[in-house]
């Protein structure tokens, strides 16, 4: 099977769980930190984004808990959602440093 392309929010998702397991309203609270401010994850988005992570072995439930009521559920990257993360980041990074170059090119006159 060949792996789903990941998403932006995804890819933040994905960045929000390297350091520790969050639950959902706090990958959302990091997605928005990382993105600075310009991602707002909606609930209804951030679940569909975790359950297709999930779905992809990316990311699994880690542990549950009741916080004043609440069923809280954390989630956590896996191993082969560490691998995805860091090979889209290669992908993604090496994709801005050829635009980079390209504009320089550009601003000299060398590229028409």
């Amino acid at each position: 099977m060949t792996p789903r392309p990941i998403t932006e929010p995804a890819f933040l998702v994905l960045t929000a769980l390297v350091d520790e397991p969050r639950h959902g309203y706090g990958i959302a609270q990091e997605v928005e930190r990382l993105s600075g401010g310009h991602v707002q994850l909606k609930i209804g988005t951030l679940y569909g984004v975790l359950d297709r992570l999930a779905a992809d072995a990316l990311v699994e439930p880690d542990r549950e808990e009741v916080r004043q009521g609440r069923l809280r559920r954390y989630y956590r990257l896996t191993d082969e959602g560490a691998r995805a993360l860091e090979e889209e980041a290669v992908r993604l990074a090496d994709n801005a440093h050829r635009a980079v170059e390209r504009l320089r090119l550009r601003q000299a006159g060398g590229l028409a």
